[in-house]
């Protein structure tokens, strides 16, 4: 699947988040685009980067501590980095929505859930309370909360961690955003639920409820049926970049790799590889290859120089070097 009509393009060179006053980059050297219809995934482990870029993109990463060094981030031809915050509140939740990883804390725990979805739509448009009220209900029925008793004038406490999830989901359509950035949206439910969830995120956006999306996951199988492409980080940096079918089909770099093999297969007896070490502290980042230290194939070269992201086919890029 091709797209040539670029919605968002993203670049940083540094994203530092300062710990000890120390300057540590979270976030280094990753630029990505997004294009209208597409659903892009990024995948990594814990510490990767991978909500840091998230967050940078509507400027939610908190400074202190954390700052956007340098770089550019696109919306529709528009630099986000160079508006104002007054400015910038008119992209927030209404161009672009997210839905964060804890529905359980993401919620206001004294308003009603109503309410709270209410607040947004008068944020943002010039509409009536009666016409909020209204459209709230109508986005609650969207996201299945309809026809389950007064669950929409209860308070968050109240609701399983499912409803929860549906809620913010309503919060983030509440208007029509371009692009939904979902930041782990199963966090913490079960699998039945999980999939409920995501199958509510691609109906949405095949009725056209949603644009683009930006899916954040730890969860392979997830990205797999979702996304049309997948960004791989590691080390705030990205990795491996291209269509979903020809990364999951033949990954180039060590840790996609590795990614791929310690994923256990229902009806499968092989044995599990998992990946050797743990995920460096950004503070204490090895020089060189940022994968170096827990690779199998590294080289004295991986440890000396840092590898660039090299494009081998049709948009597959990887940043390795034996490629």
């Amino acid at each position: 699947m091709y797209y040539n009509d670029p919605l968002l393009s993203q670049f940083y060179r540094n994203d530092n988040m300062l710990k000890n006053k120390v300057p540590a980059k979270a976030v280094d050297d990753v630029s990505f685009h997004i294009s209208r219809g597409e659903i892009v995934g990024i995948v990594g482990e814990s510490g990767s980067g991978k909500s840091v870029s998230a967050n940078s993109i509507t400027r939610l990463v908190p400074d202190p501590p954390g700052k956007i060094v340098s770089g550019e981030i696109f919306f529709n031809g528009i630099n986000l980095l160079n508006l104002s915050y007054k400015e910038l509140k008119k992209y927030r939740g209404r161009e672009i929505a997210m839905i964060f990883q804890e529905p359980m804390t993401s919620l206001n725990p004294v308003m009603r859930v109503n309410r709270q979805i209410e607040e947004v739509i008068m944020a943002h448009e010039s509409i009536s309370p009666k016409c909020a009220i209204d459209k709230t209900s109508e986005l609650l029925k969207a996201v299945g909360i309809s026809g389950t008793g007064n669950i929409s004038g209860e308070y968050p406490h109240k609701l399983s961690g499912g409803m929860r999830q549906r809620v913010m989901i309503a919060i983030a359509l509440a208007c029509n955003p371009s692009l939904l950035i979902a930041d782990e949206p199963t966090t913490a439910l079960d699998v039945t639920i999980q999939a409920q969830i995501l199958e509510l995120i691609l109906s949405l956006k095949a009725q056209n409820k949603i644009s683009s999306i930006l899916l954040i996951s730890h969860n392979l199988g997830v990205i797999s049926e979702m996304c049309d492409r997948v960004i791989i980080m590691y080390g705030g940096k990205i990795q491996e970049e291209g269509n979903v079918k020809d990364v999951f089909t033949l990954p180039y770099h060590p840790y996609s790799i590795g990614l791929f093999e310690s994923v256990p297969l229902l009806h499968s007896n092989k044995k599990l590889k998992p990946i050797p070490g743990n995920v460096p502290n950004i503070l204490d980042l090895p020089s060189g290859c940022k994968f170096c230290t827990r690779c199998l194939k590294v080289m004295d070269l991986c440890r000396e120089k840092e590898p660039e992201l090299k494009e081998i086919s049709g948009g597959h890029k990887v940043r390795c070097h034996l490629y």
